[in-house]
């Protein structure tokens, strides 16, 4: 035999001896090729799908769900072809990713483009926000409120009426301007709490309480936010008419501002019928509460009332987010993005509202003397009214004296 053909019968002889080595070395064949197999493996995982399965529907190989149904598994649903029928345990990637970034072809009975967002990657951005920035910030707002104040009353002390009472009253404020105060302060508390419920609820009251306390809890809150939104919003319009043509500035501001409202030297600034520290109370209620009222709106009515995706096409043609180097707003917001959008803008202007209010509710109680009389009989002493609306005070009573009676007279103090 020569040298070349006896090459040739080693080589052959290598190839055959690596062939039945490969073909021992396989894994054992897969039970699907029996189905009696493939049934009993099913059956041992009630119903789930085995690796044969899960590597044919890799293969894009059509595979029969039928099986699921038996087994109580979620599977092709009879007499419902093609996007009727449940999907089961199909694992398309495609589909997925279409539905994620809401590009999915999909065909819906009722709810139109808006039933068709199954999956909507804000929320969690949503929700993040909510939970590791509005919730500790806002809380963290409202304690160094409370106490600055309480720093405030301890080196302070109480604002005190300089001079003896007089026993003589005036007529601060009428009963219906006393009215329209309280419809907006009361709904106002209300709703502060409420919504400080809903937020902060799942860490601060579950906890302590249970789910079950939680729960009563955040529907109360759900409903007396829902419907005491509305006294709120009267009662800021009927403030706003009663008190605007009061509340515009002028140069007495400027001396008031100039003596911090009398904390600075030992007069008291003049003062029209509102001084300048409440006149900045009162546009922030009406300006602040107005956003909160309308983002309020178009959370109770999300389809009907969106706000920002044309608020952001006004400031874009302002050009100020390109000036600033953030780029266009976004103005095709799907209804979830703006609720989100209206949620939180919601949130934290009232959270600046409540932080104002906190301070106004101070000074009208324990901060200074008197001053709760204005709201609760709506009678004050002279004393209190020269000490801090003396201008307001000399009108009322050049007024008494051509008209007496004429809802801002002296009266004797019972």
């Amino acid at each position: 035999m020569s040298k070349r053909s006896s090459g040739f019968g080693w080589f052959m002889l290598l190839a055959l001896g690596l062939a039945a080595l490969t073909y021992f070395l396989q894994p054992p064949a897969a039970p699907g090729a029996d189905p009696a197999v493939l049934a009993e493996a099913r059956k041992a995982t009630g119903g789930a799908q085995t690796l044969e399965d899960i590597l044919a529907r890799q293969r894009g190989e059509q595979i029969d769900d039928t099986f699921r149904q038996e087994f109580g598994q979620p599977g092709a649903a009879p007499g419902l072809p093609g996007e009727l029928g449940t999907r089961g345990g199909a694992s398309d990637p495609d589909f997925w990713r279409a539905l994620r970034y809401d590009a999915a072809d999909l065909n819906v009975s009722a709810g139109g483009d808006v039933a068709k967002v199954l999956v909507q990657d804000g929320g969690m951005a949503w929700f993040q926000f909510r939970k590791n920035t509005l919730a500790p910030y806002g809380g963290w707002l409202l304690l160094g409120t409370i106490g600055v104040l309480a720093l405030f009353y301890l080196l302070r002390g109480r604002v005190m009426v300089d001079e003896p009472m007089t026993g003589r009253t005036v007529t601060r404020f009428q009963f219906y301007e006393r009215f329209s105060h309280w419809l907006l302060a009361g709904s106002f508390v209300l709703l502060g709490l409420s919504g400080l419920l809903t937020l902060f609820g799942r860490w601060a009251i579950l906890p302590l309480f249970g789910k079950e306390v939680n729960s009563n809890l955040l529907i109360g809150a759900k409903f007396v936010h829902n419907n005491l939104a509305w006294p709120f919003m009267l009662g800021l319009v009927l403030v706003f008419f009663l008190w605007v043509w009061h509340n515009i500035p002028n140069r007495t501001d400027i001396t008031w501002f100039a003596q911090a409202g009398g904390i600075i030297g030992k007069n008291h600034p003049p003062a029209k019928k509102f001084n300048a520290g409440q006149k900045i109370i009162f546009w922030s209620v009406i300006l602040l509460g107005g956003s909160i009222s309308l983002s309020g709106l178009s959370l109770l009515f999300p389809f009907e009332l969106p706000l920002f995706a044309k608020t952001f096409a006004i400031v874009n043609d302002t050009g100020l987010p390109q000036w600033i180097g953030y780029g266009a707003l976004p103005v095709d917001l799907s209804p979830q993005e703006e609720m989100q959008l209206a949620q939180l803008w919601h949130a934290i202007v009232a959270f600046g509202l409540m932080a104002i209010i906190i301070a106004h509710i101070y000074i009208g109680s324990i901060g200074m003397q008197g001053a709760y009389d204005a709201m609760g009989s709506g009678e004050v002493d002279e004393a209190w009214a020269h000490q801090h609306h003396s201008i307001w005070l000399d009108e009322v009573k050049s007024k008494d004296t051509t008209a007496p009676r004429d809802g801002g007279a002296s009266t004797p103090a019972e």
